[in-house]
């Protein structure tokens, strides 16, 4: 979910990029080869949970769904925030949050700039720094993670994969594994699922040469 901010676009207008458009393209071009692509919507994208159930092409809509990986475990997958307190009952102050992380964001291109500049290795996150020294972010993703495995515990399953906080992450939580995606603009991660159903975090550093050797692992699993 959140593939596209309908928040931001409502506050700022439309910004839809050619790289954005190219992602699209080869998301419908999987689908179309007969690989299952499912969209669970997110609240930045809620507009489109009018639609779950139905398919645009190729490409299902859903706000919820199980995956069994290849080693036979099964997962919820959903977008994470019927679990926030803060979403659900008070939007306007997840509004603000939003306002205030995609500022973080924004500064953390010019960190990023000045790092390179500098020659710093890798990628640095200023929200990701800024919620590991706030004991209230702390505690927030701690009931989040909480609440999630809860609820895969009580349909039975093996684990949990979503996204919502962007906070990347895999655990386990009394006996269930816990995935948490993170997000493509901040973290730079994503969940990938090997043949024998092992799931591995991936995390983009910021480097051409990186991205093309972790293209190049998945290759090869």
């Amino acid at each position: 979910g959140d593939i596209v901010d309908l928040w931001a676009m409502s506050r700022g207008g439309v910004c839809w990029s050619a790289s954005q458009n190219t992602f699209v393209q080869k998301v419908l071009r999987r689908a179309r080869h007969g690989e299952k692509v499912i969209f669970i919507p997110g609240n930045h994208d809620e507009a489109m949970r009018e639609y779950v159930g139905t398919s645009f092409g190729d490409v299902m809509v859903e706000s919820e769904y199980i995956h069994t990986a290849s080693d036979g475990r099964r997962y919820l997958l959903i977008h994470g925030d019927e679990f926030d307190q803060v979403t659900l009952h008070h939007k306007w102050v997840a509004v603000l949050g939003d306002i205030f992380y995609n500022l973080l964001v924004r500064i953390n291109v010019y960190l990023s700039w000045l790092r390179r500049t500098l020659k710093r290795p890798g990628y640095w996150s200023l929200a990701g720094y800024a919620k590991r020294k706030i004991k209230t972010a702390l505690n927030f993703i701690f009931d989040f993670e909480d609440s999630v495995i809860h609820h895969a515990r009580e349909r039975g399953l093996d684990g949990a994969i979503c996204g919502h906080i962007h906070w990347p992450m895999i655990k386990e939580i009394e006996g269930l594994t816990y995935i948490n995606c993170g997000d493509w603009v901040d973290s730079c991660t994503a969940i990938v699922e090997h043949l024998d159903g092992r799931m591995e975090l991936i995390r983009w550093n910021g480097h051409a040469a990186a991205a093309a050797e972790m293209i190049k692992k998945l290759k090869v699993d």
